[in-house]
């Protein structure tokens, strides 16, 4: 006899129950099983529209960005040639190029915004112990942000925080985290970057003092395309937290109006 439960279940049904009761129940579970199936190929339909159309997405933004990078570097050197002379007419085509150029460079800016948030990551895993990557990420980091009237702080565990991780994709999202936090401050404030270990799992802090993110904000502030920055691609953190989910771990963020933010990443620990 065919040891499925749910068959022996049917044929138990089936010598108990009046054979009414029993067609009925036959053709309740059909329809079910037939709208279950249904479903199923909807969402395996959909999830293939979405596999092709970021496939696409992919490929035009990579065909826009190289012509761009022609536009812009043509542009240079019109504005060049134009240096050379000095007359008023001169001088006021030679804005309008570099108006142009400077939208050129932000478009291409976004396009790899867009590349890095749409591309497919392969995680090239590594151990590693997050405090020598934090401890390296900071010390590249921190003239960009004195030269903000920014002061870097760090504070990390006495013990290592092992992780198993592709340290180049962490770098690029904390990174970006940093970036916005000292965009977040002005020209004036303190970036505090803290590593500890915590219920099995690695913790990376990026805290700022800056004006904060208002309630209305911050359930939106991981969406795509969602930005308070001028000129901003809104790409960024969606960028940060498909890496952290990839490599199994957490993102979130707290803030208060006029005292600042703080953004926690916690990723698996590697206790081999």
């Amino acid at each position: 006899m065919d040891d499925n439960p749910i068959m022996i279940w049917w044929i138990i049904l089936a010598a108990l129950l009046p054979a009414p009761v029993w067609v009925l129940l036959t053709v309740r579970a059909s329809r079910r099983t037939w709208r279950s199936t249904r479903r199923l190929a909807a969402r395996a339909r959909g999830t293939e529209h979405l596999r092709e159309l970021s496939q696409l997405t992919g490929g035009l933004a990579h065909e826009i960005k190289n012509p761009l990078s022609t536009i812009n570097m043509n542009l240079k050197l019109l504005s060049e040639d134009l240096q050379h002379n000095d007359s008023e007419l001169h001088r006021r085509w030679l804005r309008r190029l570099e108006a142009v150029q400077h939208e050129t460079t932000r478009l291409r800016a976004i396009l790899e915004d867009f590349l890095r948030y749409a591309g497919k990551h392969e995680l090239q895993l590594q151990d590693c112990d997050l405090r020598s990557l934090v401890e390296d990420l900071t010390d590249f980091f921190t003239a960009q942000a004195e030269a903000s009237g920014v002061i870097m702080r760090t504070s990390s565990s006495d013990q290592p925080v092992p992780c198993r991780i592709d340290v180049n994709l962490i770098k690029q999202a904390l990174l970006n985290l940093m970036i916005n936090a000292v965009d977040a401050m002005g020209d004036s404030g303190e970036l505090i970057v803290n590593v500890l270990s915590d219920k099995g799992r690695g913790v990376i802090e990026v805290i700022d003092t800056g004006a904060g993110i208002t309630p209305d904000d911050l359930p939106h502030v991981f969406g795509v395309y969602f930005s308070t920055k001028s000129g901003g691609s809104g790409l960024g953190l969606p960028t940060t937290r498909r890496i952290v989910h990839e490599h199994g771990g957490t993102i979130s963020v707290d803030s208060e109006i006029g005292k600042g933010s703080r953004f926690t990443i916690a990723l698996p620990l590697d206790e081999a």
